[in-house]
């Protein structure tokens, strides 16, 4: 009997939502995708100049304005999983343990890249007014494997400095969230006095990915979340970590960055005469961006010597 090819892809999609759950909390332009799930391009449209507000008009009538919106587009990569080979003996039919099991392993690196590469997108080019750096004391207990001297690490007073941020960007203070690499996560609890970690335990909310809350953030973590140069330019998706390079995490508002799926499909090749057995790939469609050209709601923390 034939896999059931639905379910390979419902079981990746699940994956990638409940491994990845800041994925949620970012604006879906899944309905934008032009052509549907088939499609490679998001096409929205972002208002242009806010309109003028006079007050006590004396003047009449009003000029009308036409306004112009900026025109955006991003395309959806494709990420595919190496073939997987399961030999004819196993099973005749594949369970769900079956698939957890052979399976499991390469839906799990897929997604992940998906989501690292999400990450990515949401950063990359971004403006140096919403570059924070750290400014806890220094450290080199917890440098990343290539990186050399010391760091310094991330304090709650940070994360107040991307809040300021934000306040004076007039983001709205409803779902704001901040992805902290593992050793910042450790190094904010610990700057913690005994009131702020009471009050950020309790809103520790394990189903939804949330360890904590600080100056208005829903703290989620991350065992890495992206790279920089010491220039601040966002590495690339895989690149290897240089000596003089900073780990970075990322603040965002829910409707300030975008994601999109498209196609998703699970390939098949039963009863292969050179594999004795059955061949199984994946492909998944998706990408993402800031969804303003000002840059206006994510925050890059970065930290530096």
């Amino acid at each position: 009997m034939a896999v059931q090819s639905e379910f390979w892809t419902n079981y990746i999609i699940d994956r990638l939502y409940k491994d990845n759950q800041f994925l949620n909390y970012a604006f879906s332009d899944d309905q934008y995708v032009v052509g549907g799930k088939k499609g490679k391009i998001v096409h929205i449209q972002n208002p242009g100049t806010k309109p003028v507000v006079v007050k006590n008009r004396a003047v009449f009538p009003g000029v009308a304005v036409q306004r112009t919106d900026n025109d955006i587009t991003y395309t959806l990569d494709a990420y595919t999983t190496d073939p997987t080979h399961i030999v004819a003996a196993d099973l005749m039919e594949i369970s769900y343990p079956k698939i957890e099991s052979v399976f499991g392993d390469h839906a799990g690196y897929l997604v992940e890249t998906v989501a690292d590469d999400m990450i990515l997108k949401w950063l990359a080019s971004i403006a140096a007014p919403n570059i924070i750096a750290t400014t806890g004391p220094a450290s080199s207990t917890n440098n990343v494997t290539g990186q050399v001297g010391t760091r310094k690490g991330m304090v709650a007073a940070d994360l107040k400095s991307i809040q300021k941020r934000m306040n004076l960007d007039n983001v709205p203070k409803k779902d704001r969230y901040v992805l902290l690499e593992s050793n910042m996560l450790d190094e904010l609890t610990e700057s913690l006095n005994i009131t702020q970690n009471r009050d950020f335990s309790e809103a520790y909310d394990a189903k939804a990915g949330v360890v904590g809350q600080l100056y208005g953030f829903k703290v989620m973590e991350r065992s890495n979340v992206a790279i920089a140069s010491s220039a601040d330019a966002i590495a690339a998706l895989g690149a290897a970590v240089g000596a003089t390079d900073n780990v970075v995490s990322i603040a965002w508002q829910k409707d300030c960055v975008a994601r999109a799926l498209g196609d998703r499909k699970f390939f098949e090749n039963k009863d292969d005469a050179l594999y004795y057995g059955d061949v199984y790939s994946a492909l998944l469609r998706a990408g993402g961006r800031r969804r303003r050209t000002d840059n206006t709601g994510v925050v890059a923390l970065i930290k530096k010597p």
